[in-house]
């Protein structure tokens, strides 16, 4: 639940504070979000399962999205789309977690019934 929480409060001060990201820095923050994201979603996952550790939580927020963002800028200084790959990881991860947590769902609300 905890992940959930600060996603819910990221969300409200990301809209009380508005802030424009430059152009130039866009694959760099997308790339960042969508690790970001993958890391909520693994540690809602892992919070269901009663395997939720925090300090796997933060170093995988701020290490995955530390990682991505550094890659995305090696590819652009390379001229690769090295953000694609990073996009295609985080984006299939963010789908198996989501897949997971939908199971875990429906198969408790199957025990209540």
């Amino acid at each position: 639940m905890i992940p959930l929480l600060g996603l819910i409060i990221g969300l409200i001060i990301g809209i009380l504070i508005p802030y424009n990201i430059p152009k130039e820095y866009s694959n760099y923050a997308a790339v960042a979000i969508l690790a970001a994201l993958d890391s909520v979603f693994g540690g809602l996952a892992a919070s269901m399962k009663n395997n939720f550790d925090i300090k796997v939580f933060l170093s995988g927020f701020f290490g995955n999205s530390l990682l991505a963002a550094l890659l995305a800028y090696i590819g652009d200084r390379l001229g690769i789309s090295l953000h694609l790959a990073a996009v295609f990881a985080f984006g299939n991860r963010i789908f198996l977690n989501f897949g997971l947590i939908r199971r875990m769902l429906v198969e408790k609300n199957n025990e209540k019934s």
